[in-house]
């Protein structure tokens, strides 16, 4: 009876250890799936706030560049484009047609030197450079939860639970555009 009693609270202890497990581990996959969304909500925050800020921009260099026409509006396609994107993948695509929007349109803002003088538009670019590094920042912290996620997902022995519970692996969504890997060449003549 005592040798019974022994394996059967062995057993039960066994079964209360792998219970316990498939509990933290499956608590530890919804917890980096909520950090996931919570990321990417902060970066839709900072892209928004320079969404917000780049009408103003606009309207800034429009004034000193009324003939650059082609490239305010490659700025406003790509503005509508992020406001109008729903899924993730559509929002990463318009980011990153914004980006090379505001590329264009701070390169035309060099060729005005009254332009570079005006307060307004200093005032406008130095919020501009700190929203891009938000961004910049932002997308370093969800591409590292993400990486968090992915590497408990294939982990064994939590990739079976990952597979029970439906938790699959992620994509790092933010890497660096092939032509912006490129070094650029420097040229001193």
């Amino acid at each position: 009876m005592k040798n019974g009693m022994k394996v059967l609270l062995g057993v039960i202890g066994i079964v209360l250890l792998i219970v316990m497990f498939f509990v933290s581990t499956y608590n530890k996959l919804v917890k980096y799936d909520e950090a996931i969304n919570a990321a990417w909500a902060q970066i839709e925050n900072v892209l928004q706030r320079r969404g917000d800020l780049i009408p103003n921009l606009v309207n800034t260099v429009k004034g000193y560049a009324k003939h650059e026409k082609e490239v305010f509006e490659n700025v406003a396609n790509a503005r509508a484009a992020l406001a109008g994107a729903r899924t993730v993948d559509d929002k990463v695509k318009a980011a990153g047609a914004m980006d090379s929007a505001l590329s264009r349109l701070l390169a035309i803002a060099e060729n005005y030197p009254q332009l570079k003088a005006n307060e307004s538009f200093n005032k406008l670019m130095d919020e501009l450079s700190g929203t891009e590094n938000r961004i910049a920042v932002e997308r370093k912290k969800y591409n590292e939860v993400v990486q968090a996620y992915n590497t408990t997902v294939r982990f064994f022995p939590a990739n079976v639970v990952a597979g029970m519970f439906g938790f699959a692996k992620k994509e790092i969504y933010f890497k660096a555009e092939e032509e912006k890997k490129a070094v650029p060449a420097v040229n001193f003549n």
